[in-house]
């Protein structure tokens, strides 16, 4: 019997046979891009052991499998859910280093008796997990998947006689009483036949003699677990002496050599998955900012943000004490486009990079950096940010850039999003623009969502579908950036003046310094 009835597989995946798509070995071409190699990289050093960077590759292109983890990681939330989970997890951590002292030994009574503790460890974690989940009434129905699986697997033929038999093997072994006698090189095992042990009266004489601090001659042993051949060939001679106890341990470990049940080790591994990445959340929120679980739909492209950051620009100005602008935007049918333009270094390319990590984490099931979020299902998504010029390759970084779109826009269709950082800044502006125009006529045509962030003013403009965003500066001082992006029209060129007028550089100011 390999699982319970109620057919249980994932804590991930509410489908059967959905979890043979994750892990995904290798991350998506956009991840660094977006700074998606960043927050999943501080995520999963959270739980090194468990290799968990695969499972943030498969996003899912499901909205019941979206909400099957939305509703794992609301209950996850509670405290004493997340306690219940976490001691679970010790225990099975505490089992396989048992399991893998077992594998480095080399005396075969030793490494059943290591054995023959993680098969304890695994039933009392195995058990706890069980009750735990009761206690907890939980609702989700993974977690309740779960808490159904374990009832019945605890009280299965393969499980239920399992701790009774280890409990048994190791009262028959702790039971084991024998006497040595040492002769030279000679070593005699008997039986304990009620002598006495003058150790005691020993130390019980001679305490007496005892004048304050005094050396200790006592022989310290070492606290390696292994056996050396002296102590092994002792506990061969206590096996030939008590044969029924050393029997039942090697008919126990025999007959439960695959203890271990395969949706259980599953789980044991997918659900760090979700504490990992709250864990992570929890040292932003901590900082007063905000997560929530966004709405997601696979028809309606309106989308909606409140309070948005860049959760792996976050994490940089949280270990530099600094703090972190949020951003709100929007889009209402037939709006699909954001065009981003204003002044360098004023928080552009952390929008596009925010847009795209949202729908990402959305789709992945996670809460995402935001108090507020609806967000679109998308089939793919795609980035086109600037690149070092390969001169290995002997082409232009223009004619790079035209043939990457080229690739996306090939590939794109109505339900894909698209992120460009600063397309073609490689060639003149009269060329960029023309090229510009193609290129968003193109996307606005497929009717995809896309953020285009560009020097180029005249795109923000194009056509009905297309919203500029402009990112703000200080109203007092334009030198400041505020990084936050505003909806409104391009006006690029304000900036300039209002910089030229702060410096005296403005027609008015030079002419009043200039001699006639």
């Amino acid at each position: 019997m390999n699982e319970a009835p109620c057919g249980f597989r994932s804590i991930l995946f509410p489908r059967p046979g959905d979890e043979a798509l994750s892990p995904a070995p290798e991350a998506p071409d956009f991840f660094h891009d977006l700074g998606l190699d960043l927050i999943i990289a501080a995520v999963a050093a959270r739980r090194a052991e468990y290799r968990l960077e695969p499972f943030f590759h498969a996003r899912l292109d499901d909205l019941d499998a979206i909400a099957y983890r939305q509703e794992v990681m609301r209950e996850l939330e509670r405290e004493d859910a997340r306690q219940a989970i976490g001691a679970f997890a010790e225990a099975m951590r505490t089992m396989r280093e048992q399991r893998a002292q077992a594998e480095k030994l080399h005396y075969p009574y030793e490494k059943e008796r290591w054995f023959l503790d993680a098969i304890e460890t695994y039933c009392g974690a195995v058990a706890g997990l069980a009750r735990d989940l009761e206690r907890l009434a939980v609702r989700s129905r993974g977690l309740s998947g779960l808490r159904q699986y374990l009832s019945q697997y605890v009280q299965s033929a393969r499980f239920a006689p399992l701790p009774g038999q280890v409990e048994a093997v190791k009262a028959g072994l702790a039971a084991i009483r024998y006497c040595m006698r040492i002769h030279g090189n000679a070593v005699v095992v008997s039986r304990y036949d009620g002598e006495i042990d003058y150790s005691a009266a020993v130390e019980e004489t001679f305490a007496k003699f005892r004048q304050g601090a005094v050396s200790d001659y006592r022989v310290k042993y070492s606290d390696w677990p292994g056996m050396n051949h002296v102590e092994a060939g002792i506990l061969d001679l206590v096996a030939q002496l008590e044969p029924e106890a050393f029997r039942a341990l090697d008919a126990c470990c025999a007959d439960h050599r695959d203890y271990l049940d395969p949706a259980i080790e599953r789980f044991d591994r997918e659900v760090q998955f979700y504490l990992a990445f709250l864990e992570h959340a929890d040292t932003f929120r901590r900082g007063g900012l905000e997560f929530c679980y966004p709405q997601l739909s696979g028809e309606r492209k309106d989308i909606e943000v409140r309070a948005a950051f860049d959760l792996a620009l976050a994490d940089r100005l949280a270990r530099d004490g600094l703090s972190v602008v949020r951003n709100d935007f929007f889009l209402r049918d037939p709006e699909r486009i954001f065009v981003v333009s204003g002044p360098n270094q004023g928080g552009k390319t952390t929008f596009a990079r925010t847009f795209g990590q949202l729908h990402y984490l959305a789709c992945l099931g996670l809460p995402v950096p935001a108090a507020q979020a609806r967000l679109f299902l998308f089939d793919r998504l795609f980035t086109h940010f600037e690149r070092e010029e390969d001169i290995a390759n002997l082409h232009g970084k223009l004619q790079d850039d035209l043939t990457r779109i080229r690739r996306i826009l090939d590939r794109a269709t109505p339900a894909s999003v698209v992120v460009m950082n600063e397309i073609f800044s490689s060639t003149t502006l009269e060329d960029a623009v023309w090229l510009g125009r193609k290129v968003m006529a193109r996307i606005s045509a497929l009717d995809a969502l896309c953020v285009c962030v560009t020097f180029m003013d005249e795109l923000a403009s194009f056509d009905e579908k297309t919203v500029s965003m402009v990112s703000a500066v200080d109203a007092e001082d334009p030198t400041v950036r505020t990084f936050r992006l505003e909806r409104r029209p391009a006006d690029g060129l304000s900036y300039a003046l209002a910089i030229a007028a702060k410096y005296r550089l403005t027609a008015a100011w030079i002419g009043q310094r200039v001699t006639p």
